[in-house]
């Protein structure tokens, strides 16, 4: 068995508050390569970027003063078009990485995809690989997109250096 992690593919980062035309791009990749994990009856763990409504008042809001992911917002739904089953698991998290369990990752190899690279992709394959040293982890750079094209690539550098495995599964 894989572990399929979704990271943030939440509205307000793909066509909301934090949008780009990059995150749009990578949805239908997103879409078939869920698709994939499914067919194979894998793990798929969702990751949701979490706010509250006093979100400007804590660090990373005086650090960027964009509402988005408020709790119960549109915003903060993972978009329609992933399709979340009752089976997959969804981890709704209070920052950029989430703090892992191992013993939540049925895989015995994890691929992520999702947003941003350059900041919760990277945390959350840095913050696996320290919990799961000896587990291969996966980033797939065709269902990724960091704020800008070029943090993109650093963070996609970023990870190889730390021995995460690079692919582009669906090129762009």
């Amino acid at each position: 068995m894989k572990t399929l992690i979704v990271v943030d593919m939440q509205k307000d980062f793909i066509d909301g508050a934090l949008g780009t035309k990059e995150a749009v791009a990578i949805v239908p990749n997103v879409v078939k390569k869920i698709q994939k994990y499914r067919d194979r009856g894998d793990q798929i763990i969702f990751t949701r970027d979490t706010h509250q409504k006093n979100y400007l008042e804590t660090q990373e809001g005086k650090k960027l003063p964009v509402e988005h992911c408020i709790e119960g917002t549109e915003g903060w739904q993972i978009t329609k078009e992933l399709e979340v089953k009752a089976e997959d698991i969804v981890i709704n998290k209070v920052t950029f990485g989430h703090v892992w369990d191992k013993n939540v990752i049925k895989g015995d190899e994890i691929e992520l995809v999702g947003l941003c690279t350059d900041i919760c992709v990277i945390s959350n394959a840095l913050g696996l690989k320290a919990v799961l040293p000896e587990t291969p982890i996966k980033v797939d750079a065709s269902c990724c997109a960091g704020v800008t094209p070029q943090s993109h690539s650093n963070a996609l550098e970023a990870m190889k250096m730390c021995q995460i495995d690079v692919n582009n599964e669906y090129s762009r």
